[in-house]
């Protein structure tokens, strides 16, 4: 074999992706997990993730898809980290979780979301899982708000209904998922991210007609998320929502 062919195989044994790589799922627990996935730069990435597998017997559409997008505070190579706030670490203690099936990668240290890497992961989790694709919900605290609006600017066919808290995104963009049901999340006295990127989000869906619900709340920091987490009807309007 001359070196151009065996460079071109190199490369391409290089762009395949490993299989999800993860521990035996058992109800009513968490799993860690790892997966080759594709990054916005073209190349491939290790993601690591959570998993949690409800107790309940499958519905017999598959389960729906919680995905958890945690904030910049729980980056690394460290999954422990995850359990610090939301869903990873109500899990089990929650009635309301058992009707989800969540997924919750973890972003690189000093990088931002890489949201063509979270999609891939969530692709190759359908792909292996028992889910029920027209109920994929979408959810993320500060850094992990910002990337759920991503999301719904990138894949808007996609997603059932989203939940991004205490983030910001692109106004202009809100044409292309205004028929997303949205339930938006911020403290007004957030000095991390200032409450008016929601607002002004809100306000380019409103404009656009959009389903949009909004959460203000008052005399509250960054942390809103406790909050919103601990209430029942999040999760009853999240599966309120399905694709047709």
């Amino acid at each position: 074999m001359n070196f151009r062919c065996f460079s071109i195989l190199l490369g391409c044994l290089a762009l395949m992706r490993a299989p999800l790589c993860a521990e035996t799922a058992t109800p009513g627990a968490m799993a860690k997990g790892s997966a080759t996935v594709k990054s916005d730069s073209g190349t491939s990435t290790t993601m690591g993730y959570w998993t949690y597998l409800p107790k309940a017997a499958k519905p017999a559409a598959g389960w729906p898809l919680l995905v958890f997008l945690h904030g910049s505070g729980e980056r690394g190579t460290d999954l422990e980290l995850l359990k610090k706030h939301g869903p990873p670490k109500l899990v089990g203690q929650k009635p309301e979780l058992e009707s989800f099936f969540m997924l919750a990668p973890q972003c690189p240290k000093t990088r931002w979301w890489d949201t063509v890497a979270v999609k891939d992961l969530i692709d190759q989790t359908l792909a292996s899982q028992p889910i029920d694709r027209s109920r994929i919900y979408i959810t993320g605290i500060s850094m992990g708000g910002f990337a759920t609006w991503t999301l719904l600017k990138e894949h808007p066919d996609f997603i059932a209904a989203a939940v991004p808290i205490c983030g910001a995104g692109d106004p202009a963009a809100a044409a292309r998922f205004k028929n997303v049901p949205i339930w938006a999340f911020h403290g007004d006295k957030d000095t991390s991210v200032p409450v008016q990127g929601s607002i002004l989000m809100v306000d380019a869906l409103k404009k656009e007609k959009g389903n949009i619900k909004f959460t203000l709340y008052e005399g509250v920091t960054h942390d809103c998320w406790t909050r919103t987490f601990d209430n029942p009807d999040l999760y009853s309007w999240l599966l309120e929502h399905r694709k047709e």
